[in-house]
């Protein structure tokens, strides 16, 4: 930390880490970038790093992890908190008429696979965990009853009652299935809600749309339930209203069937998964309890979470991994050695378990939307590329180019990533953030 304080370039380092937002990894790049002017061949402007601390520069992760990097998971939540905020009220190019269409907010979760210890609370009163009076005793002796009033924080939340007994093949086996489940659940809320109004799809088509948006949130237990807004369009998107008899009573009916009758089968072990029975539909309104900022910031808030909160890895388990040496709740590690063991049967490579395994069999996106919904996480990226270069053009950092008349090559390579221990704190110093150094 001395010695990077001392050196000569240390305002041109800071500076470097001031743009990168406090990013606890950056992105290390050697190159150069060189503008020409197409008519003439003559050299406009050239950016190199050899003049840079350490030759390189440094570029923010990027990542959506918010255990990797908080500073990068934070511009990702705030992304996707103003797209989903755009698609119930408008702006970023979706007109504000939307927010007059039929919206719902429905949360799709996990059957059961086992009894976990779990905290309950009615009315403001903390309930005991599992109290059973005629408690059976499961075949490895264990009484399933819990009378414990868990705090908030307690580490067994989430844990079975018995591990011996809890299923955790078809928990991972139902993380897999999920996002196929999720499609057919899509694809039968159309034709259940097209056939509440006496339509075939095909017709449904000509006079609504359905749009949604959803993220995977993981249950302190190791599955994934999904939250999501469906709403309500004409035809032709946010820009056209949908016809009066398409209701939110009418969507939560269609939602209400789609959930009940939708199965995801792993057709090598003859096992069959659907939804669990807690299914949750509310209407979303803009000055009622479930506001549209209470919705954004709530799927927002997930899209940079994972498995974390299960106590497993935020990376890839090798295949050499010591399990019983890594630094996770044994339920987490139960959870993953399934996932390795029904990973290595032949049936079952498409699902790809050992792959995921940190992620406890879930291999989709966390955060997805319908095309047509809002606006896109590249639109916004976008945006907020051409106001750093319009801000770097007003100030002199860039030259004033006629874009059409330049040809820009540039040629970069990867030089590695992360602080030094003694940048790492000095990082944290200046940007504000954690001081948790990789090395």
């Amino acid at each position: 930390m001395i010695h990077r304080l001392n050196q000569p370039d240390y305002d041109r380092w800071a500076s470097q880490i001031k743009r990168t937002g406090g990013c606890r990894q950056p992105i290390h790049l050697h190159g150069k970038v060189e503008h020409y002017d197409q008519a003439t061949g003559h050299l406009l402007h050239r950016y190199s790093t050899t003049t840079e601390p350490n030759g390189v520069l440094r570029v923010p992760c990027k990542t959506r992890r918010a255990s990797r990097c908080p500073a990068c998971a934070g511009i990702y939540r705030a992304d996707t908190y103003q797209l989903v905020r755009a698609g119930l009220i408008g702006g970023k190019g979706v007109p504000d008429t939307v927010s007059a269409h039929p919206c719902l907010f429905v949360t799709l979760t996990a059957p059961s696979f086992g009894a976990v210890h779990s905290r309950r609370v009615k009315n403001g009163t903390i309930l005991p965990c599992h109290a059973r009076r005629d408690a059976q005793t499961c075949p490895h002796g264990q009484v399933m009853s819990c009378t414990d009033r868990h705090s908030a924080d307690d580490p067994r939340l989430g844990e079975p009652l018995c591990p011996d007994c809890y299923d955790y093949d078809g928990s991972v086996l139902f993380n897999a299935l999920s996002p196929e489940l999720w499609r057919r659940f899509t694809l039968a809320l159309r034709r259940r809600f097209a056939r509440l109004n006496g339509l075939t799809v095909k017709a449904l088509r000509e006079h609504v749309s359905i749009a949604f948006a959803k993220v995977a949130e993981y249950q302190r237990r190791g599955v994934v339930h999904f939250h999501a807004v469906i709403r309500l369009d004409g035809p032709d998107g946010p820009s056209s209203p949908p016809p009066a008899w398409a209701t939110a009573d009418a969507l939560a009916q269609a939602v209400q069937h789609a959930a009940a009758v939708v199965t995801a089968e792993v057709k090598p072990l003859s096992r069959a998964f659907q939804w669990g029975t807690q299914l949750d539909v509310r209407r979303i309104t803009m000055d009622g309890d479930l506001t549209e900022q209470a919705v954004a910031a709530y799927i927002a808030k997930y899209a940079t979470k994972a498995a974390e909160c299960v106590g497993t890895l935020d990376r890839r388990i090798q295949p050499l991994d010591n399990l019983d040496a890594l630094p996770i709740r044994d339920h987490a590690r139960r959870l993953i050695a399934a996932c390795m063991r029904l990973g290595s049967q032949s049936g079952l490579a498409d699902l790809r378990l050992a792959h995921w395994a940190h992620m406890l069999g879930f291999r989709g996106h966390f955060s997805t939307k319908s095309r047509r919904y809002s606006t896109t996480l590249g639109e916004l990226r976008a945006a907020r590329e051409r106001f750093v270069r319009t801000e770097a053009v007003t100030h002199g950092r860039l030259p004033l180019f006629d874009e059409d008349t330049v040809l820009v090559i540039a040629h970069w390579q990867y030089a590695g990533q992360g602080h030094s221990a003694g940048d790492a704190l000095l990082a944290a110093a200046i940007t504000g953030t954690t001081s948790r150094g990789h090395l």
